[in-house]
């Protein structure tokens, strides 16, 4: 049997939220938690705030380059975005 408790957290995060794109909801849990607005990560990013609205709803994807700006202003991994 497969226990859900002991599945990854990605297939587990699938399972739940199928229309979510993984990036996309760390990108939007990571600017809340962190008390931003799209324009101010826009503003600390130079991300356009459009882009970042993009990518938070997963239809721009996340490049090295900008998780890294965004991991900076967020104060996190930047692997977490790609």
């Amino acid at each position: 049997m497969n226990n859900p408790a002991l599945s990854p957290w990605r297939e587990s995060f699938k399972r739940h939220f199928p229309a979510d794109s993984i990036p996309a909801a760390c990108l939007r849990g990571s600017r809340d938690k962190e008390g931003l607005t799209q324009a101010q990560l826009s503003e600390a990013t130079g991300i356009p705030r459009r882009h970042i609205s993009e990518m938070e709803h997963s239809k721009r994807t996340i490049g090295k380059d900008t998780a890294k700006k965004l991991a900076t202003a967020l104060k996190t991994d930047y692997r977490v975005f790609l």
